[in-house]
């Protein structure tokens, strides 16, 4: 089986060859944990979680490894904790905000049917390996000591801007960048910054500081992969600067032309046609989708859409994909137990075609009107799906959209009593009112199925 993924390197669909067939590495951007995970922070661990499941069925779970980091450094991490816990030590206040934050994040995801990475490093247990990577640069003339920052050099790296495919010129006018005196061209990224006594931070060659935040990604990547591996992830958003970043600094340190081979990344994600944002009120949080829907059709709702495409999140879009899991929900049997194996080979072909997930989902719409249910369920599996025993899967109908199934299907038989007695008026009054309602009937041959208008 060949898969091909887009690779924002050359901007175009490449045939995956692994570096070692026997140990395929997959590094992702993981949270910043700072606050409660939104829907915007799920669509790249829905991504590249349907990644990490083609790549085990392809080479095999043993043969491949998933890192995802944790980033639990940062100016917005450090901010909350002086608003919540103004009277106690500033590390011990971050802790309380990461520890919490982390705990939330692992069971949001959970509830999404995501699989777990092999790792999950976070950035305050790999300082040592940052500093290093620091030093390293400093005595290769790629960064440079200014009044107590320590900075990457963009100019001392000939391929910087290869990833957006910009000049320094184009880079700057596109960008808001930090006007700093400390810096000797604009685009100078911090490595190492000092830190105030009540800010985190660790001793180092250069005072009491802490990273920046485009290093720890180069530090991880490295202590578990070495200077070169497979595939690094994450979402448009950081495409620049931080992996423009993280390409610079990891080559320069060890000395090499790539980081990684593919950068492969997912496309945006909008709420009701709008961007999310804190101004316009509407960051929708996992935990709020999860309390008013199954978990299934948020994640089913995420693979309804090609993962390069931007995604426009809606309440319709959840009511169509709740509709359609309730339906293929009435055909599976959750007493079987299925063998991945034994997956169709047209199903796992449109997944290689660059994660092609809606035209993998058109093949179980294919399954389900050829009757084909056990492939439906064991296709719907490897997705992620159709995994919920019906029972729990029917509790959760009526809170998740407020449409009454078991009304609709009762009134759907008096209505089908109605025409067998020749009560078309009866019939037609039943008809009228569910479409009054938003509920549209089909009358097929052998029965009568609904839809949501």
């Amino acid at each position: 089986m060949e898969l091909k993924l887009y690779n924002t390197l050359s901007k175009t669909k490449e045939l995956f060859v692994p570096i070692d067939k026997e140990d395929i590495r997959l590094y992702v951007c993981g949270p910043t944990v700072y606050d409660l995970a939104h829907i915007g922070n799920a669509r790249p661990v829905i991504v590249f979680d349907l990644l990490y499941r083609i790549l085990n069925n392809i080479f095999g779970k043993d043969n491949v490894t998933y890192i995802r980091n944790i980033t639990d450094v940062d100016d917005k991490i450090n901010n909350r904790a002086y608003a919540e816990y103004p009277n106690i030590f500033i590390n011990d206040a971050i802790n309380k905000i990461t520890a919490g934050v982390i705990k939330s994040f692992h069971e949001d995801i959970f509830s999404l049917g995501c699989l777990n990475p092999d790792f999950e490093p976070k950035a305050t247990e790999n300082i040592s390996e940052m500093q290093e990577i620091i030093l390293a640069l400093i005595k290769s003339k790629n960064a440079y000591v200014s009044e107590n920052h320590v900075l990457f050099d963009v100019t001392s790296y000939k391929n910087y801007g290869k990833l957006t495919n910009r000049t320094l010129k184009e880079m700057i006018s596109g960008s808001r960048i930090e006007v700093a005196t400390y810096k000797r061209h604009p685009l100078d990224f911090v490595l190492w910054k000092p830190s105030s006594e009540i800010e985190p931070g660790w001793m180092s060659p250069w005072g009491y500081g802490r990273p920046g935040w485009h290093l720890e990604c180069s530090a991880m990547s490295t202590k578990y992969f070495g200077s070169h591996f497979d595939i690094h992830g994450g979402g448009i958003d950081l495409i620049f600067p931080h992996h423009e970043n993280e390409i610079s600094q990891s080559c320069c340190f060890h000395k090499n032309d790539k980081m990684a081979n593919f950068f492969i990344h997912n496309g945006i994600l909008n709420i009701e046609g709008k961007k999310m944002s804190k101004s316009l009120g509407n960051i929708l949080k996992i935990k709020e989708l999860l309390n008013k829907w199954p978990s299934e059709v948020i994640r089913f709702n995420m693979l309804r859409t090609h993962y390069r495409q931007p995604i426009d999140w809606t309440e319709t879009s959840l009511k169509e994909s709740w509709l359609i899991l309730n339906k293929w929900y009435d055909v599976t049997e959750d007493q079987k137990i299925f063998d991945e194996n034994n997956i169709p080979y047209e199903f796992i072909e449109s997944l290689c075609d660059d994660l092609n997930s809606p035209l993998a989902i058109s093949k179980l719409h294919e399954f389900y009107k050829e009757g084909n249910y056990d492939d439906l369920r064991l296709c719907g599996n490897f997705l992620g799906l159709l995994k919920i025993g019906k029972k729990d899967w029917k509790n959760w109908i009526p809170s998740a959209s407020n449409i009454d199934v078991n009304q609709i299907e009762m009134l759907i038989t008096e209505r089908e009593e109605a025409r067998k007695n020749k009560d078309f008026a009866q019939s037609d009054k039943i008809r009228d009112n569910l479409i009054a309602k938003g509920i549209k009937l089909n009358d097929n041959k052998d029965k009568t199925t609904w839809e949501v208008l």
